[in-house]
């Protein structure tokens, strides 16, 4: 009984376990199935695309005296990829630029089809821009985008399609399994609608759907490797590049830009263990500074003693890889960096210059419908939350898009679980009919056509952000006799498009100018792109707030009745081309800023609307879409008047680096104080320092270790460049840095890279230093 007793006990246990071995591996086995489906293979990637810090015209404004000429913040290229293990994939691209190009989509897709054969093509690679108007320009392949910059700028396009390839690149390389969760929520103070009488003129019924005048919703991806954990964050919101103004000559990327950076030094800081509000610095903005070097404690006195012992050398050669190797933000070997991008979205008529319009001259409030001062526009701005100060506002509204962005980042659970698929097609809109229903009680439905592209009178206004010149106003559906007659020089618009563009009386009739080369587009790609229960539609040009309610509902109506049930729809803007503003119908009569701009006339949203539930319902039946007419490739036409630098000089007996303007021998400045340097320069195109910088603010370690603090992708560091006159071969370049708080005390220097030209063409790159000086 004994031994019957412990044989059947030791018989058992053995059997317990392979049954609990075998009852685990089908649990394993079953969970993968539901893993599988849930998870993703995702990968993320950033690069540098700042371009030409000098001599080049900006992206937004149109104003042709806004000449880039030093750098406030660095511009990035921020990707994301997300694919099925074994099936579809799709790439994501955030620009820090004012928006997507038909050339440089075009050339990005040759690259990558060379290296990756058919697997990122046009129909699944989104490139959408965060809509800065503070970006070199001269990258778009159509005359009415690049006539300010003087035509096709090659640096602009080179390093943007560069970035773009790399960071995908990157991305495709970090590809590791992983998952994708998302979050919704209101932010409720960075942005206000710049044509509120236009909106008003959307029926009231429409209105009343809806508490505020501009869309208040940013929806957030938030993506984990399942080895590293959280690797970065995509989110989407409307409101304009517009904090920076038109007279900024500082490369930047305006509110999204400084967002994007808030957010990477805030995860690189603190991760997601840690609430965003312990780590700010009394500016608002987080503080990475203080986890590169330590917080020294010697005595005053000896601080000076050793910066009193490193007074300003003079300007030296450098090694060309220099600057790079002496950035900031050194990404670890062993693991991906965090990628944080804030992507623009239905922000037409959306400022973020929140206080208001105002006149210059008297302080009051600029007329309501069309935004002028005694009837002149050039006197109507907006005023961001900083006002006076556009690095200010610039600073407020991103760290309000940061602070939103953290909280749902922190909070994000849904988990996106589905299918991964995509759509693309290109349309014809100068010419493509759209079937409406017929309003009325006798029903049924009629065909109406959009219009070959033109811009109207109020194109010229300009808006509250950067207004116009030559007494142009918003809100004109009549136009002048001069201007007609000064428009009729360039093409006088027939009959058949006058009528077709009505009320919009045309400026610049677009569509049919073909000299020397296309003016505006009119063959535009269309795209959806699908992760699970998010759907984002790839929009190529600007859609005002309603206009973009009218897009997302009427996609959601076709996703939603076909079982979809829980779909979350964003508007990606400014994505793969760029063809200017879409607004409603009811907002086109109006004719304020951004129905003069809407291209394709009065019917130009119910063609997107068309064809968007289109490209839905094939995602849901799972059939082919027809690809349509290619856009050209206008690249081997383009021409640029940008002359090239010659000849980069000093001063008799100065070198390049040489300190022209250095701070007081003995100099002790507190948190908070701006310290400045100038330099004796060079052009900064002739090396744009990319994956590197112009700038270093260093701290002593030790007795002679200098250690970067921060560079010039630092929002407290700017690079101001400038020459004596336009056509002056001297030039300098000035350091101001505005100590943050918390800044550790401790010994510092500021340091410049450049590269200077020589009559005979070579490139020398060199660099300078000025004396040291403490932070107490």
């Amino acid at each position: 009984m004994k031994f019957s007793s412990r044989f059947n006990l030791k018989f058992q246990r053995p059997c317990a376990m392979i049954w609990l071995w075998i009852a685990l591996v089908l649990l394993l086995q079953n969970s993968r199935g539901l893993v599988s489906a849930s998870n993703y293979l995702i990968g993320l990637g950033s690069y540098d695309i700042t371009g030409p810090a000098a001599d080049v015209n900006m992206m937004g404004y149109a104003n042709s005296e806004q000449i880039t000429a030093g750098i406030h913040f660095r511009l990035r290229a921020r990707t994301f990829i997300v694919a099925e293990p074994e099936g579809n994939r799709v790439v994501f691209v955030n620009l820090d630029a004012c928006m997507a190009s038909q050339i440089v989509t075009i050339k990005v897709i040759e690259r990558l089809k060379a290296r990756y054969g058919d697997l990122y093509t046009e129909n699944n690679v989104a490139i959408s821009g965060i809509h800065t108007h503070a970006g070199p320009g001269g990258y778009l392949q159509h005359v009415v985008y690049i006539v300010t910059s003087l035509g096709f700028v090659q640096q602009s396009f080179d390093v943007i399609v560069d970035g773009i390839e790399k960071s995908i690149i990157e991305a495709h390389e970090n590809i590791r399994p992983g998952s994708v969760f998302v979050s919704n929520g209101e932010l409720l103070d960075a942005g206000v609608n710049r044509s509120p009488s236009a909106y008003l003129n959307n029926p009231a019924a429409e209105r009343g759907k809806y508490k505020y005048d501009v869309d208040k919703e940013m929806t957030l991806l938030k993506f984990v490797d399942d080895k590293w954990g959280p690797l970065g964050s995509f989110n989407w919101f409307a409101t304009h590049g517009t904090s920076m103004s038109r007279t900024n000559s500082l490369i930047s990327g305006d509110n999204k830009g400084a967002a994007a950076r808030f957010m990477e030094d805030w995860f690189e800081q603190n991760g997601t263990e840690i609430s965003y509000s312990s780590r700010l610095g009394a500016d608002g903005i987080p503080r990475r500074v203080s986890n590169i070097i330590p917080n020294l404690h010697s005595n005053y006195h000896e601080l000076l003693e050793l910066a009193a012992s490193f007074q300003s050398p003079p300007g030296g050669p450098a090694d060309s890889n220099m600057s790079i190797a002496r950035r900031v933000r050194a990404g670890q070997a062993n693991k991906p960096g965090f990628v944080s991008a804030f992507c623009q979205s239905n922000c037409g008529d959306v400022s973020p210059n929140v206080i208001g319009a105002f006149c210059i001259d008297t302080g009051l409030p600029c007329d309501f419908n069309q935004s002028t001062c005694d009837g002149k526009n050039e006197l109507c701005y907006g005023r961001g939350p900083g006002y006076p100060d556009e690095f200010e506002s610039t600073r407020i509204i991103g760290e309000r898009q940061f602070r939103k962005a953290v909280e749902l980042f922190n909070k994000a659970s849904e988990h996106l679980t589905g299918k991964v698929d995509y759509r693309h097609t290109n349309i014809d809109f100068s010419q493509l009919e759209v079937t409406l229903p017929r309003e009325g009680e006798g029903g049924g439905s009629e065909v109406v056509k959009t219009c070959s592209a033109a811009m109207g009178f109020a194109f010229a206004a300009g808006t509250t952000d950067g207004p116009g010149a030559f007494d142009f106003k918003q809100g004109d559906d009549k136009g002048n006799p001069f201007w007609k007659l000064v428009r009729n020089v360039l093409k006088t618009p027939d009959r058949e498009q006058i009528d077709c563009q009505q009320p919009k009386p045309i400026l610049l009739d677009t569509g049919e100018m073909k000299q020397p080369y296309d003016w505006a587009p009119s063959i535009l790609p269309l795209q959806v792109l699908r992760i699970g229960q998010l759907v984002i539609l790839s929009v190529p040009g600007e859609f005002t707030t309603m206009a973009g309610r009218r897009l997302r509902d009427a996609v959601k109506t076709v996703l939603t009745s076909n079982g979809h049930g829980n779909v979350h729809v964003v508007i990606a803007g400014l994505t793969n081309t760029y063809s200017q503003y879409v607004t409603t119908f009811e907002e086109y009569q109006v004719q304020r800023y951004e129905g003069a701009s809407t291209l394709y006339g009065p019917h130009t949203l119910s063609a997107y609307i068309q064809e968007f539930k289109k490209l839905a319902s094939a995602i849901i039946s799972g059939e082919a879409v027809e690809q349509g007419p290619q856009p050209p490739d206008l690249l081997d036409k383009q021409i640029s008047l940008l002359t090239p630098v010659v000849l980069d000089g000093t001063s008799s007996g100065v070198n390049f680096g040489d300190v022209s303007f250095d701070v007081p021998k003995n100099s002790t400045f507190k948190k908070g104080d701006l310290v400045n340097v100038t330099f004796w320069s060079a052009c900064p195109r002739n090396d744009l320092m990319t994956e590197g910088t112009f700038v270093l603010v260093e701290i002593l370690h030790g007795k002679d270790t200098w250690v970067p603090a921060y560079d010039d992708d630092d929002f407290c560091l700017r690079f101001k460049w400038s020459r004596p006159s336009k056509l002056s071969t001297h030039s300098h370049a000035t350091v101001e840095w505005r100590i943050p708080e918390s800044t550790p005390t401790g010994v510092y220097r500021i340091r410049h890279f450049g590269a200077s030209k020589s009559i005979l063409g070579s490139i020398r790159h060199f660099t300078g230093s000025s004396s040291a000086f403490v932070v107490a």
